[in-house]
């Protein structure tokens, strides 16, 4: 599993393992692939902030989803932690095969 570092307060790493899923799964009561807002991207800024502090509070268990909102206003962009985030938590539902076949498509 990946960390996505992304710049705070301090370098902080976004990981979405089985853990950082399952305080999503139950924060929404469904399955992470039922959870509308994850399937089309339109996250309000609550949900952004509570799937993105369940990726940081592996390493910081005093983080709360209201302190990620602070320090991305204070330290960072929505636009730059979005991405990193969504990176992220793709990561875990590829292989990385998919992203060798595109990679070797390009060497040709």
């Amino acid at each position: 599993m990946s960390y996505y570092p992304i710049q705070l307060d301090k370098i902080r790493n976004l990981k979405y393992g089985m853990v950082a899923i399952d305080l999503i799964e139950k924060k929404y009561k469904k399955p992470i692939m039922e959870i509308e807002s994850m399937q089309n991207g339109k996250l309000t800024m609550e949900e952004y902030a509570y799937v993105i502090w369940a990726g940081l509070v592996h390493e910081d268990k005093n983080l709360t989803p209201k302190k990620v909102m602070e320090l991305i206003d204070e330290h960072s962009s929505l636009l730059a932690v979005t991405k990193e985030f969504w990176n992220a938590f793709n990561a875990v539902f590829t292989d990385g095969e998919a992203e060798e076949v595109e990679e070797e498509g390009k060497n040709e």
